[in-house]
């Protein structure tokens, strides 16, 4: 990997499992210093161990190909970035937050702040979808109606008015990225009234956050993955006609995976997408193109 997140924070939800984990991992990979925040803290835990020792055992890996001078060289850049007060590399923390629930999201953050973490960058990326619940507006129940609004929408508004939050109180600056849904943009997700009409909340939410913090030097974009196999997506992908249909419909003629969404997730966590700011970024195979 090429460390283009080095001595940054991140904190990235939903990252017990799935697109959130790939994240996550791809976070700590690019030399990022990251929480693994999740409902399930045994998820979580497990995430952060394993993206922990990856990252130790790669380093030991790098030093042990290195020259003599090139070790110590890398040495001593640690040792000036732990002593000017910057992240180190490659560390990973599980926590524990219930993103519907404000006083879970504000003691995670308050919980980074007693240790110092400040996020530069947080990808509200929890969400869920309840097949066999979900469908056309007209059979859509209130209770799932709720419950897809609470976790999509308030757990994302949630998330990023807390992060802001943490950005503001450290003097500003900052890059939030949402995860979004081709359902939220077109007609898509007719029969998932509730996770359609989520997605198309946190694209809205997204431009407004983005233009209210502009100046603050905080930037805020979606990124909008078609249909990836996680096991968010099991019931479609465990269903052949089913997942053959959205297949069908997708130009690049595959499902996506996890790791096709995470190169644009690092470029909107680093510094090369500083000029970025109210954007979707589509990783659909051209789905919402057609």
């Amino acid at each position: 990997m090429t460390a283009r997140l080095d001595h940054r924070t991140a904190l990235v939800t939903g990252a017990g499992s799935g697109i959130g984990r790939a994240i996550a991992d791809r976070f700590v990979a690019e030399g990022a210093r990251v929480v693994y925040a999740d409902r399930d803290a045994t998820a979580a835990g497990a995430a952060a161990a394993a993206a922990a020792a990856a990252a130790s055992a790669a380093a030991a890996a790098a030093a042990a190909a290195a020259s003599t001078a090139a070790a110590a060289a890398a040495a001593n850049t640690a040792a000036a970035a732990a002593a000017a007060g910057l992240p180190a590399s490659g560390e990973a923390l599980p926590l524990t937050v219930d993103i519907a629930d404000e006083a879970s999201v504000e003691a995670g953050f308050a919980s980074l702040a007693a240790r110092g973490w400040t996020p530069d960058v947080v990808v509200a990326n929890a969400g869920v979808q309840l097949f066999g619940h979900d469908a056309k507006v007209a059979d859509v129940s209130l209770e799932t109606w709720n419950r897809t609004l609470a976790v999509n929408l308030t757990g994302t508004f949630l998330t990023v008015k807390h992060a802001v939050r943490a950005m503001l109180a450290s003097g500003g600056g900052g890059s939030i990225i949402a995860t979004g849904s081709p359902t939220g943009l077109n007609g898509e997700g007719a029969d998932f009234a509730a996770y359609s009409s989520t997605k198309g909340g946190i694209h809205a939410l997204v431009r407004a956050t983005a233009m209210a913090y502009a100046r603050d030097g905080i930037r805020v974009n979606t990124v909008v993955p078609g249909y990836t196999e996680t096991g968010l997506v099991s019931t479609i992908s465990g269903d052949p006609a089913a997942r053959a249909a959205i297949v069908s419909r997708t130009p690049l003629g595959r499902p996506g995976t996890p790791d096709d969404v995470t190169g644009i997730m690092v470029y909107l966590a680093s510094a090369e997408s500083s000029y970025a700011t109210g954007a979707e970024f589509r990783v659909d195979g051209g789905m919402t193109s057609l």
